[in-house]
Order: C-alpha cells, then sequence, then structure tokens
C-alpha cells in the first residue's frame, strides 16, 4: 500500500513539472509574437523592412586637383565647389605665387587643370617650354592697371621717370599697349600683342621701362613713379580698379583679348571631370559672386 501512494506521489510530481515546462515554453513563443506583433504595429514596419529601406551611403566625391593663384582664382574656385559637388566632384585646390610652376605642375600631371593665365600667356610659354597645354574654357577677365608710386598722376610724371612693367612676353605687350592708350609712348604702327620695348617709336617723356617679374611689381610700386600690375597681382596686393590712374578699357583688343582660362593637357578638354567644372566655374551663382565680389577689378566672360 505505501509503495502504490509512493508511485502515485511521484506520478503527480512528473506530470506537475512537465506541465510548468510546456507553460513556460508557451509563453515564451507568445511573449516574442507579440513584441513582434508590437514593433510592427509601432510604425507599421518589420526590422527588416527597415533594414531594406535604409537610404544609400551617398558616393564618394571624386577629386580634382586644380593649381590656382590665390586671387581671384582660388577664391573663384571656392565659390564653385558647391556647385560642384552637386556634380559629384570634390575641389583640391593648389595654389601658386607664379606663373611658371602650375604649368609645369599641370604638364607633369601633378594637376588635373589650372587657372590663373590668360590664352597669350599660356600659347607662349607652350612654344618656350615644349609643353602641351591648352584652354577648355575662358572664364573671366582682369583689367590691367596702371597705379600710383612715388607720383600721383600721369599728368604730373616727369622726364625719365620709371615705370615697372611685367617682363614675360605676353604681359609686358599688354602693358605697353596701356601705356599707349594713356599716350604716354607711340608703338610702331600695327602693334599688337607681340609688341616689345623695342617696338617704341615715340617716348616723349623718356619714361624708363623697369621690367620686373609680374607677381612682384606690387612690392616695388613705392620705389618707382608708376606701376602697370596685372589685375590678379593688384587684388592681392590690395589695389582696387577704381583707384588705378588708369585701366584698360572693355573693348581694347588687350581686354578682349586676355580673358583667363581653364587650363588643362592636351587632350583632356572634354573629360567629363573638366566639363562638370568647366559648367560650375561659368554658374549663375560664380557670376553672382565675382559681380558682387571685385568691384570691376574681375569681369565674367559668360
Amino acid at each position: 500500500m505505501k509503495k502504490s501512494i509512493l508511485i502515485t506521489v511521484a506520478a503527480l510530481a512528473a506530470l506537475s513539472l512537465t506541465a510548468c515546462g510546456g507553460g513556460s515554453s508557451e509563453t515564451t513563443v507568445a511573449s516574442t509574437e507579440a513584441a513582434s506583433s508590437a514593433e510592427k504595429a509601432d510604425d507599421g514596419e518589420t526590422k527588416e523592412e527597415k533594414e531594406a529601406e535604409k537610404p544609400e551611403a551617398p558616393a564618394e566625391l571624386k577629386k580634382i586637383v586644380v593649381g590656382a593663384s590665390p586671387a581671384p582664382h582660388a577664391e573663384i574656385l571656392r565659390a564653385a565647389a558647391d556647385v560642384l559637388a552637386e556634380k559629384g566632384y570634390e575641389l583640391d585646390i593648389k595654389e601658386y605665387v607664379d606663373y611658371i610652376q602650375p604649368n609645369l605642375a599641370l604638364e607633369s600631371g601633378d594637376l588635373d587643370a589650372n587657372y590663373f593665365q590668360h590664352l597669350p600667356y599660356l600659347e607662349s610659354f607652350n612654344e618656350e617650354n615644349n609643353t602641351k597645354l591648352v584652354s577648355a574654357a575662358a572664364i573671366h577677365y582682369e583689367p590691367f592697371g596702371i597705379y600710383a608710386g612715388k607720383t600721383a598722376s600721369l599728368d604730373k610724371l616727369a622726364d625719365g621717370a620709371r615705370v615697372a612693367v611685367p617682363n614675360d612676353t605676353t604681359n609686358e605687350a599688354r602693358a605697353l599697349l596701356l601705356l599707349e592708350a594713356q599716350g604716354l609712348i607711340k608703338l610702331k604702327e600695327g602693334a599688337d600683342l607681340t609688341v616689345t620695348k623695342n617696338d617704341i617709336v615715340e617716348n616723349p617723356k623718356n619714361l624708363d621701362l623697369y621690367e620686373v617679374e609680374a607677381a612682384q611689381i606690387p612690392r616695388v610700386v613705392e620705389d618707382v613713379d608708376i606701376a602697370v600690375i596685372n589685375g590678379n597681382y593688384a587684388i592681392e596686393a590690395g589695389f582696387k580698379v577704381s583707384e588705378a590712374l588708369a585701366a584698360e578699357d572693355s573693348e581694347s583688343i588687350a581686354a578682349t583679348t586676355y580673358g583667363n582660362v581653364l587650363a588643362v593637357r592636351e587632350g583632356h578638354e572634354n573629360d567629363e571631370a573638366i566639363q562638370a567644372l568647366v559648367e560650375a566655374l561659368t554658374s549663375d551663382e560664380v557670376k553672382a559672386y565675382i559681380e558682387s565680389t571685385y568691384d570691376g577689378a574681375v569681369v565674367p566672360l559668360f
């Protein structure tokens, strides 16, 4: 009898344990399903659906390395950067303070493009250095100006007055044409953008032309009577075209010829990246920036 009772008690205990275990398992499954349903009910989407709908990470911007003089070229490039980013490109701007290194760097492939020079200078550089660089687009021109040094006005220039002019072929020609336009010298008949000081046929004031590397002219202004300065170097040095003793007329041969260009290696003018850069530089946003920033010292050609 005792043995029978013990067997019965053991059986009831085992049944009780089995029931508890089964109940626990069912509760766990139910809770998981309920949580999943609640999560979906909150926003109508499962975790898997959310993952599937996540936007793709933005594509990495492709880099374009461009050499430029600090002002205004690098400034204009920075103004174009946001427009260019929308086209999928990032600008890496390398600044130069001379006219030679950015062309050599472009020719060697260290740069994708440069932006600092006008076409006549580029063509002259190619001829003298056996390089093959071309213009992808003309962006703007910068009027040359005559600025006061020791002499405050052109009318007061003394006999033998010293005049600083750029020493490279194309920019010196431009300076000479501007001096001629002011009646200070007379060049040979048919003078064009290849003239040198040897082509002066009349010099009534016996002006002493002091040839200086273009970037250095702002530094010697106080040592000469007047100086003819490239637009970009005048801007960098704080000179304003509005304060110049004289400046190129917008319809002069120089102004219409000396548009500053985006230069690239020959054969790369139509590269997708270069065309995107041209479009950014000639955008409405960049035009507005130029016109509001430089007070006539930089004039858009688009």
